[in-house]
This record gives C-alpha cells, sequence and structure tokens, in this order.
C-alpha cells in the first residue's frame, strides 16, 4: 500500500471512529426488539458468526443478524428482502432467471452465474456452503435467523469466500413437546401460499419435524406473444429432519431438503424496437414478446448429517457432512422477441460433496475453532447459441470439477477484562479441471449437447480440457478493547482469496486479442493456449475498525464499521459480440481477466432505538466509495509498432454496488386490552443510490453510431421502496398480518442484457431489462400450536 493510500485509510478511520457515538446518540434506529443488553432492551442477540455462540456485541466483526420474527416484521419473502436490513449489499434475482442468486457485499460478488465461476459471497444453510447459485434464492419459512458476515471470511467457515457470508439458520427441533403451524397468504395478483411445519419428539432424546411451503402467484406482466404469464411463482419447497440427543454430550441431525421451481421462464421487457418486423416497445415494464418458450424447470435437493460431541467442558467436536445437486433447464430469450434471432435454451447442473471436521474449544483465556474442510464439486452446462436470422447455432458445453481441501483456525486470547486479541489463518489448495466446447452447426436445430440429433459441426472454435491449482495462506488478526459492558471497540485485518477458474464460454476470441503482449494481434493458437491457462486468484486485503454498544440504559443500541480494501487481480468478465475466427460470423464472446486494482472505503451503522414504551425506530445505513484504479493492457505503440502497456481503468466501473444505502423504520406496539393480544404496526422506506450493472457504465445515449435513435439507460437509478405492514398477536395460537410493499409503486431495474449498437449480435440484437415487483398487498394467517 502506498503513503497516499495509508494518510486517506488513516483519515477514513480517524472519521469513523469519531462518529460512532454521535452518530448513535443522534440517530433514532433500531435492528431488532431484541438488540440492547440493557434495562429497555430485553435480551441479547446471540449469534454463531464464529462459529460458536455469543453475543453480537463480542464479535469483532461486521455482522448483520436478523431474526425469523424481525424478517417477518420487515415483510421480507426470500433471501433478498436481507439486502434492505444489510449495509452496503446487493443481493438480486440474476437476470433471466427466477431463482438464482446474484450477491455483491462491499463491491465484492459475482455478476456472472455461470457453472465455471465462484461465488464471492457465501451462502451457507446450516453451515453448510451451496456452491454455486442457481436455485438460491431461497424462500424465508421456518427460519431461525440470517447472519450477514461482511468481509473476507475464511478463518471460521468451511469454504473460504472473498466478499463476506450469508447463513440461512434453521430452527432446531422441539424434543419436549409437539409443535405445529399452517399460514395461508392471499395478496395481490391471486398471491397463495400455504406453509405447514412441525416436529413430534419420539421420545425425550428423539424428534423429526419438517415443512413444506406452496407458493403461487399470477404474473406481474404477460408474454404478449404466448400468453403466458409472466414474472409469475409456482414453487413447492420442503424440509425433513431427524434430531438425536443420545446423551447431554451427543447430538445428531439428519437434514434433508427438496425445492421444484415451475415458475414460467423471465425474459426480460425490451427497451428497443424489433429490428426484423418493428415491434414497438410495449408499454408495461413486465411484459415482454419472448418467443422461445415459457416452460422453465429448477430442481434443487440436499442432505446433510451433523454430529457434535461435546468431549468436556472445554472441548467440542464437530462433523458437517452434505451433500447437495440442483437442476436448471431453460430457456433465455435475449433478443425479447418472437423471432429467434438470439435465443439460448440451456440446462445447468451441479453436485457437490462436502465434509467439514471442526474442534471448538473454550480453555478460559483462550478460545476458538480449528477445522479442516473438503469439497469435491461437479458444475455442468450447455447453451445453444440460436441466431435465426443467420440460420446457425453456436453452442456451447462446460464441465469443470472443483477439488478443494483447507484447514482454518481462529483464536481469541483474552488478554484480561479489557482486552482481547483474534488471530487466525486459512490454508487453501484448490484443483481445477475444466473442458470446454464451442461449436457452430448450420440451421437452428437444438445441438447435440440440448438433445438434438448426433451431426458433425460447421466449425469448432474450441475443444479442450485443461487443469490449474492455486493455494494460498490467508491470515485474520483482530483486536478488541471493551472499556464498558455495555461497549466494544475493535480493529482487525483479514485476508480474502478467491481461486482461479477457466472461462465456461472459452473459445480463441476476437482476433485483436494480444494475449502474449508482443504489441501485436495474435493468431488463433496463441490466444487458444492463454485459454486453456484459465485466470488467475483473485485477492482482497480488508482493513476494519468498529463499535458496538449501547447507551441510555439500553435504549439505543448500535454497531459501527468503517472499512477500506484493496482488491487486487479482480476476475472481470466481459461479454461481447466479435466475428468468429472460424467462421467470420459474429458470435458470443466472452473474456475473463484479472483486473488489476480496485479499493473500496466505506462506512456502515445499525442502530436501534427505544423511543418509548410505544416507539422504537431502526436504522440502516451504507456509504462506499469504490473505485477501480487501474487495469493495464499491452497496445501496440502507434509510431514504432513497439508494446506499450497501457492504463485503460476509465473504460470500467465498479458494478452492483450503490455508493449509499439506508432504511429507515418506524415501529409502534399499539396499547390494545389484553385480552385481544398485541399489535405491532411497522413503516419503512429503503433507498439504493444509483449504481451500474455491469463493469461496463449503461447510461443510454440519445445518439449510437449504430443506434441513430439513442438507446434509455440500463443502469438504475436511485429509488425509494416503502413498505408498511401490520402484525396482530390474538393470542398464542392466532396471528393475522397485512403487509404492504412497493405501496409508491416505484419501478427500478434490477438486471439487464446488453448486445446491441456496437456489442450487436444477431439482427435484433438484444437491449432488455429485469424489474423489481410492484405494489403487491398480502395478507396472512397463521395458527400455532
Amino acid at each position: 500500500m502506498n503513503g497516499l493510500k495509508k494518510t486517506k485509510l488513516a483519515l477514513m478511520l480517524a472519521a469513523g471512529v469519531s462518529m460512532l457515538p454521535i452518530s448513535a446518540v443522534m440517530m433514532t434506529p433500531a435492528a431488532a426488539q431484541e438488540a440492547a443488553d440493557g434495562e429497555q432492551g430485553g435480551d441479547v442477540i446471540v449469534v454463531s458468526a464464529r462459529r460458536r455462540e455469543e453475543s453480537l456485541q463480542d464479535v469483532p466483526l461486521a455482522v448483520t443478524a436478523v431474526s425469523g420474527e424481525d424478517l417477518e416484521a420487515a415483510g421480507a419473502v426470500d433471501i433478498t428482502s436481507v439486502q434492505k436490513l444489510t449495509p452496503n449489499a446487493t443481493i438480486e434475482v440474476a437476470r433471466g432467471s427466477n431463482s438464482t442468486l446474484i450477491a455483491f457485499i462491499r463491491g465484492v460478488g459475482q455478476q456472472d452465474p455461470l457453472w465455471g465461476f465462484e461465488p464471492g459471497v457465501g451462502l451457507y444453510v446450516d453451515d453448510i456452503y451451496i456452491a454455486r447459485p442457481q436455485g438460491a434464492v431461497l424462500d424465508i419459512f421456518d427460519i431461525e435467523r440470517i447472519e450477514v458476515l461482511r468481509g473476507p471470511q475464511g478463518t471460521l467457515y468451511g469454504r473460504n469466500t472473498i466478499g463476506g457470508a450469508i447463513k440461512y439458520v434453521t430452527r432446531r427441533l422441539n424434543m419436549q413437546e409437539p409443535e405445529f403451524s399452517a399460514k395461508i397468504n392471499y395478496g395481490s395478483y391471486n398471491q397463495f401460499d400455504q406453509i405447514l411445519t412441525g416436529s413430534v419428539p419420539l421420545s425425550d432424546t428423539f424428534a423429526i419435524g419438517g415443512a413444506i411451503a406452496n407458493y403461487s402467484r399470477d404474473g406481474y406482466g404477460e408474454n404478449v406473444f404466448t400468453g403466458a404469464d409472466h414474472y409469475d411463482k409456482d414453487m413447492i419447497a420442503s424440509r425433513l429432519s431427524a434430531e438425536w440427543a443420545p446423551t447431554d454430550a451427543l447430538f445428531f441431525r439428519l437434514a434433508g431438503d427438496w425445492t421444484q421451481d415451475d415458475s414460467n421462464a423471465k425474459h426480460g421487457h425490451r427497451l428497443l424496437p424489433g429490428v426484423s418486423n418493428g415491434e414497438p416497445v410495449l408499454d408495461d415494464i413486465y411484459d415482454t414478446r419472448g418467443g422461445a418458450g415459457d416452460d422453465n424447470s429448477v430442481e434443487t435437493e440436499g442432505y446433510s448429517l451433523t454430529g457434535e460431541w461435546t468431549v468436556n467442558p472445554s472441548w467440542t467436536i464437530k462433523s458437517i457432512t452434505a451433500y447437495r445437486e440442483d437442476y436448471t433447464e431453460t430457456p433465455i430469450d435475449f433478443d425479447a422477441l418472437p423471432v429467434n434471432d438470439f435465443d439460448v435454451p440451456a440446462y445447468y447442473a451441479n453436485d457437490q460433496f462436502s465434509q467439514e471436521i471442526q474442534a471448538l474449544f473454550d480453555l478460559g483465556a483462550i478460545s476458538g475453532v480449528a477445522g479442516v474442510y473438503y469439497l469435491d464439486g461437479s458444475y455442468e452446462g450447455a447453451f445453444d447459441t440460436v441466431l435465426g436470422n443467420f440460420g446457425v447455432n453456436a453452442p456451447t458445453f462446460g464441465d469443470v470439477s472443483k477439488t478443494s481441501m483447507s484447514a482454518f483456525a481462529d483464536i481469541t486470547w483474552d488478554i484480561n477484562d479489557l482486552w482481547s486479541l483474534s488471530f487466525g489463518g486459512r490454508y487453501t489448495e484448490d484443483e481445477t479441471d475444466a473442458s470446454v466446447v464451442r461449436q457452430t452447426y448450420l440451421g437452428t436445430d437444438p445441438s447435440p449437447f440440448l438433445g438434438g440429433p448426433d451431426r458433425a459441426p460447421f466449425a469448432e472454435s474450441s475443444n479442450f480440457t485443461s487443469s490449474r491449482k492455486d493455494d494460498r495462506f490467508s491470515p485474520r488478526i483482530s483486536l478488541s478493547y471493551e472499556p464498558r459492558s455495555d461497549l466494544t471497540l475493535y480493529a482487525s485485518y483479514s485476508e480474502g482469496f478467491k481461486s482461479g477458474g477457466f472461462d465456461p464460454r472459452g473459445n480463441a476470441g476476437p482476433e485483436f486479442v494480444d494475449a502474449d503482449n508482443d504489441g501485436q494481434a495474435d493468431d488463433r493458437s496463441v490466444t487458444y493456449d492463454v485459454i486453456t491457462q484459465g485466470f488467475s486468484p483473485e485477492i482482497v486485503d480488508s482493513y476494519e475498525i468498529g463499535a458496538k454498544g449501547s447507551l441510555a440504559d439500553g435504549r439505543i443500541a448500535y454497531q459501527a464499521a468503517a472499512f477500506y480494501s484493496l482488491y487486487t487481480d479482480q476476475q472481470i468478465t466481459v461479454q461481447t459480440a466479435e466475428p468468429d475466427p472460424v467462421t467470420g460470423l459474429d458470435t458470443f464472446v466472452s473474456a475473463v481477466f484479472n483486473a488489476g486494482e480496485s479499493e473500496y472505503t466505506g462506512l456502515e451503522l445499525e442502530s436501534t432505538v427505544f423511543i418509548n414504551d410505544i416507539f422504537s425506530a431502526d436504522v440502516v445505513l451504507g456509504y462506499i466509495d469504490a473505485q477501480i484504479n487501474e487495469i493495464i493492457t499491452t497496445v501496440a505503440d502507434p509510431n514504432t509498432g513497439d508494446p506499450v502497456q497501457v492504463d485503460i481503468s476509465d473504460n470500467y466501473v465498479v458494478q452492483n454496488t450503490p455508493e449509499l444505502t439506508w432504511r429507515l423504520a418506524l415501529n409502534a406496539d399499539v396499547p390494545i386490552p389484553a385480552e385481544y393480544g398485541s399489535l405491532r404496526l411497522t413503516a419503512a422506506a429503503s433507498y439504493r443510490d444509483e449504481y451500474n450493472l455491469f463493469n461496463v457504465e449503461n447510461e443510454g445515449s440519445e445518439t449510437d453510431p449504430a443506434l441513430p435513435a439513442g438507446t434509455p439507460a440500463l443502469d438504475p437509478d436511485a429509488y425509494t421502496l416503502v413498505d408498511l405492514s401490520a402484525i396482530w398477536d390474538l393470542n398464542e395460537r392466532w396471528r393475522f398480518s397485512l403487509f404492504g410493499r412497493n405501496l409508491t409503486d416505484e419501478e427500478y431495474k434490477v438486471a439487464a442484457y446488453n448486445f446491441a449498437g456496437a456489442a450487436q449480435l444477431g439482427v435484433d440484437g438484444a437491449y432488455s431489462a429485469f424489474y423489481g415487483a410492484p405494489r403487491t398487498v398480502t395478507g396472512s394467517i397463521e395458527f400455532r400450536y
């Protein structure tokens, strides 16, 4: 780190520390009724962010912890709702999908959900790492809490995650008495959900339980070409578990989950008139004309066995064995028109086996966790690129296997009553094997990869099998200071690491690629050699200071953090249309390169205040200054022809990272006669600044050399969502709820396609956007026993 960066970091951190107590006093925040450890605040929030149960205030990490009750009060529908409650996080559904997750935390994530890429943010369900984003948009039911850890996580978790971790924690079964709940939701667009959960103890030491949820909803819009619903929902999810505690020292949990999502394919709203047939832009942003088909299927299932052995009061051994698989079959209509000018039918198939062994220890002044982790994953897929107006089909098939072995430890030393030092490290060794085939067929029939007839391709631009190994030691250290029981200060450094891989779309690329850095355009063989070597690992060095505590006898609770992250060798994916080096026809080209250096500087605040016995307020605030410092490439000097290095960082921007996000919620526990139970009202506003969907800015243009009529912006504008909820607990058995979401009917983009103009692919190209949900109202009735 150079001197200027060190100075900037020091000033930013000092400013962050100075503002924390002031912000806690001046703002009227809250994250949950249980947030404060004081006379007014109630219970302490207990989290397992460091793989052991402890107070949120004592954890020297930036952690957002939201209980199942608080998620319901916030009107959360699925895991993407958590982005409203988490500073500096973008958690959305991927473009052209209903259930594929896109997650960014503090500027680090994964935009491209294809099978060859590792997530930048790790998703864990009951400590089981979900290796691929397909089927990862989890609905919220039968949940204990969600924890979001911001910044690199490697010394605590089985799989290294460079940007952060999202932990989805389900409830343990009640071994004392049976439990049962039934819930019905009915709302806008004929929403009709049924959710059943229950458990039964079969003895004092053994219980079984399960949950099943059926979600259905008409579409927000329509596919006006086929008449099918667009943005609909048709999904069923279930879980089943058995828990056995034969002694006080032993616990076992066998669990399985299954999901079937048959919601219609999501094709996007085209923002430009059709070229082939002149179709005008549709008035309703939720409508489409996609002709690729509406049938869409996503199947996921997983099985796990967890065992815990409390050897003695100081040592606990834990084993987590898991297997997961998912299969997606979907038609992707890039052009969003009836013509098959640019249609991409595809399938994704992923499976993984993981084994983790942990040793948790508490030796008085020394406590912590150490473990080993093994992952064996196989990820494959294929897609046809059907360019109907050209009469060709250019399919791609890819198969990636990943073997990861690692050892990690995180140890806390309580130096005295005031000071604690935590230090840890992780060694990761990843081996990646990849096979990629890219071909071109004459005609638009399905390729052999997608069930078409076995036939010889017209041309083959790639057909390779390659492998690479990446290994890294990643350290972490933090220092905590607790001058009072209601205040914890900390400073930390951690390194995040994400292994390299292979572009699953890998081909020889366009002719202008200068892969050997000789200042000249390469021939096909040189570029091909570089493609088969894959892309390198990326690294994040993260520095953080924070404060957690409560004031005014627990009426105000807060946690705040200031951070600086240096992101090096970032894996950037750029997709465009270029002439195929074999056929000369435009084809879909993807390039992945390690982009040089980026840096992120930010502040975060989560706070709660109990104004009086009736009113409380919640505040979540995130600010981030995200910059790409340099992207170096080699070009030929126009005068001498010699190779020279140039910085092209001005051509790129940071994606999925709004500069400012905030949420303000006011809660009222309305006084009603005790015989009528309790009533809570919540009004909330959530704001997200404008941001970029891709690494290339798209604010639209009035004129474009290839599109004289101009183009509207694809990047989202700033927007605010207003939500209201009312939850009436008549008694311990009955709950009645009413939720209004996006009540101002804000229109906001969450994803897009851009293959138009200079990046045109096909005659019509692709220039489409996907939008968040419109105004909806949902009523719920729940019975609990």
